[in-house]
């Protein structure tokens, strides 16, 4: 046992010696501080980008004689892809330089959720390139560019879709009235890989290849389908209960138009390759009309919550809602809900789903537009608030 001893130490008594205390070091500057709250929030410009060019190249009727419109899809897809790797780019410097931040984001219930807009961004950008860039570099390359993107993004959002609601449950602390339409974002992405999967099976082998890719792609329609039903309930029940969401989070009520645009885009676009996939099999009949059957009252469901979705959106412009990338919410969902109208009127040849095609394309052009214009003016002017808004500060539990 030790004992203190207050009389003076002799030779024989061990000394302890007291090494002065250094001064505390002077904090490093970090490199890159401009990319320290480049949030996954930022994945959504790529996205909203991306489905520009995609739904503008698979409009309904005769859209190759609309002067220009194909250069402009051409165009824009380029845009995308630019916009991906430099995004890209920016995450890994983020992850790299600002690894507490990048944490901080996991952890935060407002942020996480917007990893799923990686996946989505990928796959964007690989459909888009099918679909459009094959003009530029060939149909060879953009399949391949497409099969990678596509088995990436498949993949980030499946990992996204499960450790983003873990995390919900297991670390974040989230109460009734933060319920909120981001919640949507991980889930989703699994419907995207529904949706844009389908346009590879002709490239695959005859036979288990191209079935196995069909029944996998819906799979994903399924499960991203249950999952989004699952949510559903509690955003109008906070949206009820609690009343609208906070200024610059209003633009997220356009998130929900996403797995009702894509889920009706993914099944008509299923039931267009199942010949492909499972030949001359009586199931291909079945799928057409399931196409039918499904896509037409979810289309309308979307409708309706467009309506005061829109309502919305413009009592909060009236009460100051400032720009943020929340704007980009926009874009993708009304894109989604473009190619899943003009998917119904390929398959049902009805002109009114043509005219609604074409009247929804205009707002995400005029959308898309005011979205990147505003965000190149915020990044050139270091004026936009990079992290997503949240509605209380970021909580964490401990155990």
């Amino acid at each position: 046992m030790a004992t203190l001893a207050t009389t003076p130490t002799t030779p024989t008594t061990p000394t302890a010696s007291v090494t002065p205390t250094a001064p505390h070091a002077a904090p490093q500057p970090r490199r890159f501080p401009a990319l320290r709250h480049v949030g996954p929030n930022w994945y959504a410009s790529v996205m909203g980008t991306a489905i520009v060019a995609s739904a503008g190249a698979t409009l309904p009727g005769d859209p190759a004689g609309v002067p220009g419109l194909r250069a402009a899809c051409v165009t824009v897809w380029a845009l995308s892809a630019v916009m991906l790797l430099l995004v890209l780019a920016a995450r890994a410097g983020h992850w790299i330089h600002h690894r507490d931040q990048a944490r901080a984001h996991l952890l935060d219930p407002a942020v996480a959720p917007f990893y799923g807009c990686l996946a989505m961004a990928l796959l964007a950008v690989g459909g888009a390139t099918l679909t459009v860039g094959r003009e530029v570099i060939g149909e060879r390359a953009a399949v391949a560019v497409d099969a990678v993107l596509f088995t990436t993004g498949t993949l980030v959002g499946l990992v996204a879709a499960v450790a983003v609601p873990y995390l919900m449950v297991v670390r974040h602390r989230v109460r009734a009235a933060d319920a909120s339409p981001v919640w949507l974002l991980p889930v989703v992405a699994p419907m995207v890989s529904a949706a844009l999967g389908p346009a590879l099976i002709p490239y695959l082998p005859a036979g288990q290849w191209r079935e196995s890719l069909l029944l996998a792609c819906y799979a994903l329609f399924g499960l991203s389908l249950l999952a989004t039903l699952t949510l559903l309930p509690l955003i109008f029940g906070r949206l009820v209960l609690h009343g609208p969401l906070p200024l610059a989070l209003t633009p997220a009520l356009f998130l929900v138009l996403g797995p009702l645009g894509q889920s009706t885009t993914a099944v008509g676009h299923l039931a267009r390759e199942a010949p492909t996939a499972l030949g001359a099999d009586a199931h291909v009949s079945a799928l057409d009309a399931f196409a039918v059957l499904y896509g037409v009252p979810v289309l309308g469901f979307a409708l309706l919550w467009l309506a005061p979705a829109v309502a919305m959106v413009v009592r909060a412009v009236r009460r100051g809602m400032p720009f943020s990338m929340t704007w980009w919410a926009f874009t993708f969902p009304v894109g989604t809900c473009v190619t899943g109208a003009a998917g119904l009127a390929r398959a049902t040849g009805l002109t009114a789903l043509v005219w609604l095609a074409l009247a929804l394309f205009v707002l995400l052009t005029a959308a898309w537009a005011v979205a990147w214009t505003r965000t190149v003016h915020g990044v050139i002017s270091g004026a936009l608030p990079a992290a997503p808004p949240a509605p209380r500060p970021a909580t964490a539990r401990t155990t």
